[in-house]
């Protein structure tokens, strides 16, 4: 009688856990404990909001876990069909979409309600790396117009819901996948210097343009208050103003070292607006002060440079791409909302990783850091 011995615990699971990026990890979970707790002091009196933060924060990493075990080369494999599945869901929105307080953004699929914006996050970059990957060493003009085309789909049909912020964050991560793909700078430095610009003259005549009766021709209505609101905060101080002022005067508040663990007077008298979601980086600052802020963005600089490292090393134009874009898309999140929130860019809704509350952005997070995980993964496994 022949007896099979099974093999024990960890020498099964070890082929799933090895080759891991430790410092990534290491980021990783650094900003998880900062989120938690920061989580549980601004919405332990909002319902139920700590307990979903934590269980929105195991899905993320569960993706995150199991992303990391598919190699690159599958994951090209589904740039296609991800990007045309999340093109066709976006244009199913615009036709049969669920209109939520003026916007568009929700399609109804029966069991639940999706926001498939935000599956662009992750289709449209990988969606351009595979578009490069086959054009290597043989890149010509058309190619980089059929990029932008392929780019400005799905950003166009996003920014009309509308959600200009999310339609930013998707612009963004294919911009960053076009730069790193060798766009040149003579084309590159001509839209920063207009950009710049724009932004001076933009602050010089705010007197004039924000006129009630001076309309903009690219922008909504409300998205000119919210531009206006930024370059003068005290024009509306019950309203959009409110915000930016009540997120100014609790970072502020908190100083060096800050007031303390669950001793935030702005958040918990209910000043801060949003302090679960767009704006807990004002709670976080005025519990936690300068050193807790310095801690965070220790936590997101590290995550930023291992990635960008990750990027650096990484064996293939594809992979090289997508990690480059990934791990600046986390730089233009942390960059975007924590200049919203301290009043140096509009109010748009863009979470803070890891730290805001919100189990769609925390799905998009852990995909994206699955992403990171298989590029950085499968170099180590072939270099042992």
């Amino acid at each position: 009688m022949t007896v099979i011995e099974r093999p024990p615990l960890w020498s099964r699971l070890k082929p799933w856990l090895v080759g891991f990026d430790i410092p990534l990890l290491l980021a990783v979970f650094w900003l998880c404990f900062w989120g938690l707790l920061c989580m549980y002091s601004a919405g332990y009196d909002h319902g139920t909001r700590f307990v979903d933060h934590a269980r929105n924060m195991v899905l993320g990493l569960t993706l995150m876990f199991l992303v990391a075990q598919v190699p690159p080369q599958r994951l090209m494999a589904v740039a296609i069909p991800l990007y045309a599945f999340g093109v066709t869901l976006l244009i199913a929105t615009a036709l049969f979409g669920i209109t939520k307080k003026g916007a568009t953004r929700w399609l109804n699929i029966g069991i639940t309600q999706i926001q498939p914006s935000e599956l662009l996050k992750i289709a449209t970059p990988l969606m351009l790396a595979w578009w490069f990957q086959k054009r290597e060493g043989l890149l010509r003009w058309p190619d980089f117009i059929a990029a932008f085309g392929l780019l400005l789909l799905p950003f166009l049909l996003i920014a009309k819901q509308p959600d200009l912020g999310t339609g930013l964050l998707v612009l963004a991560a294919g911009l960053y996948v076009i730069f790193f793909a060798g766009l040149p700078w003579r084309l590159i430095l001509p839209v920063m210097v207009l950009a710049a610009a724009g932004i001076v003259t933009l602050v010089a005549s705010e007197d004039h343009i924000c006129e009630p009766d001076v309309k903009w021709v690219l922008l909504k209505e409300y998205q000119k208050h919210r531009v206006c609101t930024l370059l003068d905060p005290s024009k509306d101080p019950l309203g959009k103003g409110f915000h930016i002022i009540q997120g100014e005067i609790a970072i502020g508040s908190g100083g060096v070292t800050g007031k303390g663990f669950m001793q935030g007077t702005q958040t918990h008298l209910e000043f801060i607006p949003e302090r679960t979601t767009d704006f807990i980086f004002a709670a976080f600052g005025e519990e936690f002060g300068l050193i807790g802020a310095l801690a965070l963005l220790l936590g997101f600089s590290a995550l930023i440079l291992r990635g960008l490292m990750i990027a650096s090393d990484a064996p293939t134009l594809f992979t090289r791409l997508m990690a480059g874009a990934v791990t600046l898309s986390f730089f233009t999140y942390v960059f975007v909302n924590m200049g919203m929130v301290s009043g140096i860019l509009p109010v748009v809704g863009v979470p803070l990783p890891f730290i805001s509350y919100g189990g769609t952005a925390m799905v998009t997070l852990g995909l994206s850091l699955g992403l990171l995980l298989s590029i950085a993964r499968v170099k180590k496994l072939v270099k042992t």
